[in-house]
C-alpha cells in the first residue's frame, strides 16, 4: 500500500471539506508536513497544550486512531503508522472546534493557560489564528479520522474503535455543554436564503451550516437515529424555503416526502449525509429553474449562471462569448439587449446581490465580504455598494 499517495489524496479531499488541515510527525514528535497556513502558530499550540506528548504516548500503546482536545476546545485527530508494531509516524487532522463549543468556553480555556512566556507577536498571531479554525460536527470529524486511518493502515474500523481522551468530546454529553445558537441561526439563514433565491453557488453556505450545527438536539443513544431525525427536519425547512422561492407546494411536498423516505431507509450516517446534500442541491436547482428569466435565450441564461457560479472571478466578455460560440461583438450586443446590462455592470450587480446576503446572514466583516467577492479594495466595494443600494455596507448591515 502506497501510504504517501493515499495521504496526498486524503489531504486534497480534506481541503474541500471546510479547510480541515493535515499534519505528519515522526516517532520523535518532529513535524514532517503541514498544509495549514497557520502552521507556525498552531504547531506550537499543539505542543503547548500537551497534545503532542499525549499523541506520542497513545501512538506507542495503540494502533487505532485517537481524538485529543485541550481546555481551549481545540480538537485534533490522529492516525498511527506503524512498522512491526512500532510507531513510525503519526498523521493528524485539525484543529477544529466542535459545534457544541461556545465562544465563552473557548476563551475561558485560553485564560486557564499560562502563555506569559510567549511574545506579544506570537500571542497576537495565535488569537488571530483561532478565528480561522473551522467548526465540525463530531460525526463528520470522526468519519474523516476513520478515513485517515484507512489511508494509513488499509483497515476499516467503527466509530467505537476511536480512542477519545475526554468524555466531553462525545455527542452524548453535548446537551450539557453551552452551544453558540446565534452562530447556528445566522448560518441557517444564509443556507435557506440560497434555496429561496435558487442560488447555484451555495456550497460555502451549506458547508458552513453543516459544520456548525450537529442537527436536532434529541436525547438519542443511537447516532443513526439522531442523523435520520436531523435529516428529516433539514428536509422540512428546505422544502418550505423552496416554496418561498416559487416552487409549487405539490412539487415541493412530493419531493420532500421522497427524500424523507430515503432518510428513513438509510443504513448509515454517511447515507443520511448523502441524502442531505442531494436533497439540498435538488431543491436549489429546481427553484433556480423557476426563477430563470423567461425572456433570456438559452445561451444568455448559461452565461448568467456561469457568472453566478464564479462570482469572485474577473469574468470578461471574451470568455463568455467563447463559451456559447459567439463573436465578442455579437455576444456583447445580445447580452445587453436581453439583460439590460453590459457584462461588467451585470457582474457588479450580481456581486452586490451576493454581498447583501453575506452582510445580512453571515458574520463576515466588510473587508472579508469584499475579498470573497473579488473587489480590488474595500473602498471600491463600498462605492459600488452605495451606487446600487444607496447605503454603505455597514449601513445596510445595521439596518437589518
Amino acid at each position: 500500500m502506497d501510504v504517501s499517495q493515499n495521504l496526498e489524496l486524503f489531504r486534497e479531499l480534506m481541503l474541500c471539506d471546510g479547510n480541515i488541515y493535515s499534519w505528519s510527525y515522526d516517532a520523535d514528535g518532529k513535524l514532517l508536513f503541514s498544509n495549514c497556513p497557520d502552521q507556525a502558530v498552531l504547531a506550537v499550540a499543539f505542543e503547548v497544550f500537551g497534545c503532542l506528548k499525549k499523541m506520542l504516548k497513545i501512538g506507542s500503546e495503540r494502533s487505532t486512531p485517537a481524538f485529543l482536545t485541550s481546555d481551549t476546545g481545540l480538537v485534533w485527530g490522529a492516525a498511527f503508522e506503524k512498522v512491526e508494531n512500532t510507531l513510525y509516524r503519526f498523521h493528524v487532522i485539525g484543529p477544529v472546534f466542535y459545534t457544541n463549543t461556545s465562544a465563552d468556553s473557548i476563551f475561558q480555556g485560553f485564560r486557564s493557560k499560562d502563555l506569559s512566556s510567549y511574545s506579544a507577536a506570537w500571542l497576537r498571531s495565535f488569537y488571530e489564528a483561532i478565528y480561522r479554525v473551522p467548526s465540525s460536527q463530531y460525526t463528520i470529524f470522526s468519519r474523516n479520522l476513520r478515513m485517515l486511518h484507512y489511508c494509513v493502515t488499509g483497515q476499516r474500523i467503527e466509530i467505537s474503535d476511536v480512542f477519545v481522551d475526554d468524555i466531553r468530546m462525545l455527542p452524548s454529553s453535548a446537551q450539557h455543554m453551552p452551544s453558540d445558537r446565534h452562530r447556528v441561526y445566522i448560518a441557517e439563514k444564509a443556507m435557506l436564503e440560497m434555496v429561496r433565491l435558487g442560488d447555484l453557488n451555495y456550497k460555502e453556505a451549506l458547508s458552513t451550516s453543516m459544520n456548525i450545527s450537529d442537527g436536532v438536539k434529541i436525547n438519542a443513544r443511537d447516532p443513526l437515529l439522531h442523523a435520520r431525525v436531523s435529516t428529516i427536519v433539514f428536509c422540512t425547512i428546505v422544502c418550505r424555503a423552496a416554496m418561498d422561492g416559487g416552487l409549487s407546494p405539490e412539487e415541493a411536498y412530493s419531493l420532500g416526502d421522497a427524500y424523507i423516505q430515503s432518510a428513513l431507509d438509510a443504513h448509515s450516517i454517511e447515507e443520511t449525509s448523502t441524502v442531505c446534500i442531494s436533497m439540498y442541491d435538488d431543491f436549489v436547482r429546481r427553484v433556480h429553474s423557476r426563477r430563470e428569466n423567461p425572456y433570456y435565450s438559452e445561451p444568455i441564461q448559461r452565461c448568467c449562471d456561469y457568472i453566478e457560479m464564479n462570482i469572485d472571478r474577473n469574468i470578461h466578455a471574451r470568455e463568455l462569448a467563447d463559451m456559447v460560440g459567439y463573436s465578442v461583438t455579437y455576444f456583447t450586443r445580445r447580452f445587453r439587449e436581453e439583460t439590460g446590462f453590459g457584462i461588467s455592470d451585470f457582474v457588479k450587480a450580481a456581486r452586490i446581490e451576493r454581498a447583501k446576503i453575506l452582510l445580512r446572514d453571515s458574520e463576515y466583516s466588510v473587508q472579508e465580504v469584499s475579498d470573497k467577492l473579488g473587489f480590488t479594495t474595500r473602498n471600491y466595494f463600498t462605492r459600488c455598494f452605495r451606487e446600487l443600494t444607496g447605503m454603505t455596507p455597514m449601513e445596510y448591515r445595521n439596518a437589518r
